[in-house]
């Protein structure tokens, strides 16, 4: 088993930056967090091996790409199995428009992000999809009228979060 990443200032600003703009070259980026650029290299790759970056993105607007109806769905389940929870998620996992999935505590089992085109492709997705996700017995349904916050970064690197106060310690991934 490999050392643990440390996770200390620097490498938290240099979250903080790509999550800002990913594609700033090594150069801008050590700029930015004031390192030089063969060691702020060597930590975004250290981050990247680490799993702490996951990978690179475009962020797009959803509604000028057409999907202008976002509904969160809670959904129950009718028993609470191994098999069954796998089989859900799976299928869950397969349909592209639930961009989001969360097992919860609470009222529902889980809470389900769903982008379609409008009201009738949601029926539409409810019928096909929804109700015949393995094991689902309750669905429940709001629409998003405004989103008022949907924000992709994390606070790190940030001086009010608690992440930036202190050093963290990652499992690098083996490979």
């Amino acid at each position: 088993m490999t050392d643990p990443l440390d996770l200390d200032r620097y490498s938290l600003q240099i979250l903080s930056e790509l999550q800002r703009d990913a594609r700033q070259t090594v150069q801008q980026l050590s700029e930015a967090v004031g390192l030089s650029a063969t060691p702020c290299w060597k930590r975004v790759k250290d981050m990247e091996a680490a799993g702490v970056i996951r990978g690179y993105t475009a962020l797009v607007d959803r509604e000028k790409v057409g999907l202008k109806l976002a509904v969160i769905v809670e959904a129950n389940l009718s028993q609470h199995n191994e098999d069954l929870v796998a089989r859900f998620e799976q299928a869950v996992a397969a349909s592209p428009q639930i961009v989001r999935c969360l097992s919860t505590t609470g009222q529902a089992d889980y809470l389900l992000t769903v982008l379609v085109e409008d009201i009738k492709h949601y029926e539409q997705f409810l019928h096909d999809t929804i109700f015949k996700l393995p094991g689902v017995t309750h669905v429940r349904s709001s629409i998003v009228l405004k989103e008022i916050k949907s924000e992709v970064r994390l606070p790190v690197g940030d001086p009010a979060s608690p992440a930036a106060t202190r050093p963290a310690r990652v499992q690098r991934s083996k490979g």
